[in-house]
């Protein structure tokens, strides 16, 4: 069965970085696009970024632009999320994500506390 699971989260205080890793398994890991979300408390989910299969093209959300970094290993099935210069406002849980096969799914998120 597929599964996702996120890492490297944790506190960090404004203007700091991160490295998120999502380690997958269960499906054709080089043949799929892979996502990052995040939900801040009483917020809806929003994509933080994404990588097409090959990783040739990524895209961000507004926000993230020029400050995180999506990248992947094919040959490890692990994405990545580098993330710079961080915000109080990029506190979150982090979800990686794929759709596979006409179905989404979902890790069990990763905690990204900003504060000093």
């Amino acid at each position: 069965q597929v599964q996702l699971v996120e890492s490297g989260g944790g506190l960090v205080q404004p203007g700091g970085s991160l490295r998120l890793s999502c380690a997958a398994s269960g499906f054709t890991f080089s043949s799929a696009p892979m996502n990052w979300y995040r939900q801040a408390p009483g917020k809806e989910r929003e994509l933080v970024a994404a990588i097409t299969p090959t990783g040739g093209s990524t895209n961000y959300g507004d926000s993230m632009k020029g400050r995180f970094t999506m990248s992947r290993d094919n040959a490890k099935n692990t994405v990545y999320l580098q993330m710079n210069s961080l915000k109080p406002e990029d506190a979150a849980v982090y979800y990686c994500n794929t759709f596979w096969r006409r179905l989404h799914y979902w890790g069990q998120g990763t905690q990204v506390t900003v504060s000093s």
